[in-house]
């Protein structure tokens, strides 16, 4: 698959990741502070983005190394959005309810760039060896 094909894939799975984001966001804020309810939203979500990245972004095997890597990828994401949350929310005075939205677009470009480089990273030698097929020879 191209690298284009990959960003338009990325896009699709960034959109239905922000709506589960976001969704759960909104139900988290009528009994949480809008940061709990950000950080709460967003670790959830992240889960779900793992496996739809790893399995329609880049068609890869989702492995237990790529899933502890995976955070990586959201790292930077999450501190551009809670930068961008508490900055829209208590500096700019915009609403909490809107807020994510904005900073999440700022986003995507460094999750992109990050989540690439973890996906599709080949596997070290020692677990390409445990999945290698037994051989028959005796």
């Amino acid at each position: 698959m191209t690298v284009r094909g990959q960003m338009v894939r990325f896009a699709l799975v960034g959109v239905v990741n922000t709506g589960t984001y976001y969704g759960l966001y909104l139900a988290l804020l009528t009994w949480l502070p809008y940061v709990a309810a950000h950080v709460i939203a967003f670790l959830i979500s992240m889960v779900g983005s793992f496996f739809l990245t790893s399995y329609f972004t880049y068609r890869t095997r989702p492995t237990w190394r790529k899933f502890v890597l995976f955070p990586l990828t959201n790292a930077a994401n999450f501190v551009v959005t809670t930068s961008g949350v508490y900055l829209l929310v208590d500096v700019l005075h915009l609403s909490s309810r809107y807020a994510p939205l904005l900073a999440a677009g700022a986003a995507v470009p460094i999750t992109f760039v990050v989540s690439r480089t973890i996906m599709l990273r080949p596997e070290p030698m020692a677990a390409r060896e445990r999945q290698a097929p037994v051989s028959t020879r005796r």
